[in-house]
């Protein structure tokens, strides 16, 4: 089967193991693998039709999405499936999604005029996120109207305002490859991703969460950002195909859920 990996060009620039031994392990399958960076491409729009049998969107860029789409559009296979990705990415719909589902989630509202969150920030600080967002950057902790207003113009995108979460000060990042779990703790910055986490034992309500959630979401390979409150465990983000970083042997499971998908789709696309 041809299986092309829609990637993004990675921060720091450098191979990604997870990557390098399931792109290894697919080619022993004899499965023929290749992958691209949108963003390094020059493609005429209306020449772009489907190529490969299996398209991995692993990008989260607002091009490769895009793309992804398109594609989608015109008949592709698409690992984790197109409106799957695209509803995950929109923090507006995932949240609803997730919540909708009854996946623990902060109270969540869409930004309006920041004097209204007046009341809401004289008891508590509140979380800003860009609404399409990824890798943690622009998340702001804001603790009064100003800093809300500051934090919503910087985004410069349209932004959605959760409240604090309290937690230990580490986030579980929740990993899951079909119905296998996986969990690593590690502290929250906007360079968190560039590294990996401490494995750690999945509770039996977190993996029934994780599951929940992929299910609304319609995603095999995703990722959560969990907060463990007071109260228990709370979903904070969800991303698809995300790092795997610190889960054992990621390349090798990710493989072979790829491999299962991709020989489960049926005939390959003529030539």
């Amino acid at each position: 089967m041809r299986i092309h990996f829609m990637i993004v060009r990675r921060v720091p620039d450098a191979p990604s193991p997870v990557l390098a031994q399931t792109y290894r392990i697919l080619k022993e399958r004899n499965h023929d693998v290749s992958a691209s960076i949108a963003e390094d491409e020059v493609r005429l729009l209306t020449g772009l039709e489907p190529e490969h049998d299996l398209y991995v969107l692993k990008s989260h860029t607002e091009l490769s999405l895009s793309l992804a789409g398109l594609l989608h559009a015109r008949g592709a296979r698409i690992l984790n499936p197109y409106a799957a990705c695209a509803a995950t990415q929109n923090k507006y719909i995932a949240t609803r999604m997730l919540a909708d589902a009854g996946v623990p989630t902060p109270r969540t509202w869409v930004m309006g005029h920041a004097a209204a969150f007046a009341d809401v920030l004289a008891r508590r600080p509140l979380i800003v996120k860009p609404y399409m967002g990824h890798r943690g950057a622009g998340v702001r902790v804001v603790r009064d109207v100003a800093g809300l207003a500051a934090a919503a113009a910087s985004a410069g995108t349209p932004v959605l305002v959760q409240e604090h979460v309290p937690g230990p000060g580490e986030d579980l990042k929740v990993y899951v490859v079909g119905d296998d779990v996986f969990a690593v703790r590690k502290p929250f910055s906007e360079t968190s991703f560039t590294v990996p986490g401490r494995p750690v034992p999945v509770d039996p309500e977190v993996r029934e969460i994780a599951l929940r959630a992929g299910r609304a979401l319609g995603l095999g390979l995703y990722g959560l950002d969990v907060i463990e409150s007071p109260d228990g465990p709370v979903v904070v983000d969800a991303n698809y195909f995300p790092g795997y970083k610190g889960v054992p042997d990621a390349g090798a499971r990710i493989a072979d859920y790829i491999d299962a998908q991709a020989r489960a789709g049926g005939l390959a696309l003529a030539a």
